[in-house]
């Protein structure tokens, strides 16, 4: 659990982090390099989830020997699948990580939603979702690890 009281901007007791795959932890279907290590140290701290429509047919492979529980997404609508699971988790103790429009509804709801840039881009709705804006996963991953971080961004 992280659980800490940000000055002016309240209080964060994270159990959960769902995650969007590709375009966030992956790029073309592959696990980008910085990742692995740090979902291990996070794993410690949060109970972890994956989704993704699996679009490379890679996500098995690339996150075999993680401690993350994958959801491959089914339905046509996958900005509600992924919000439903926010839910499910209970959004007022999630942190949520993503970058695309499906994001978008995610990272509005979850108790911190964090928008990455990286190598795809982000989609301009799912940017003004979220409470904070990293250029990298491993920059999201790394505010989580180290809680400091958020605390010096948030505080009001």
């Amino acid at each position: 659990m992280i659980d800490l009281e940000i000055p002016g901007y309240g209080r964060l007791s994270l159990e959960h982090l769902l995650v969007d795959y590709n375009g966030t932890l992956a790029l073309d279907g592959r696990l980008l390099p910085e990742v692995r290590t740090r979902l291990g140290a996070l794993a410690e701290l949060l109970e972890i989830r994956v989704v993704t429509a699996d679009t490379f047919g890679t996500v098995a492979k690339e996150l075999e020997g993680t401690c993350v529980e994958t959801v491959i997404l089914t339905s046509s609508d996958h900005t509600a699948e992924k919000r439903q699971i926010l839910e499910e988790l209970g959004a007022d103790r999630t942190a949520a990580v993503g970058n695309g429009n499906n994001d978008r509804a995610m990272l509005e709801r979850a108790a911190l939603g964090i928008v990455v840039l990286g190598e795809e881009g982000c989609a301009t709705a799912t940017l003004q979702a979220a409470q904070l804006v990293v250029p990298s996963i491993a920059a999201a991953l790394d505010l989580l690890l180290k809680p400091g971080r958020l605390t010096a961004t948030l505080r009001r």
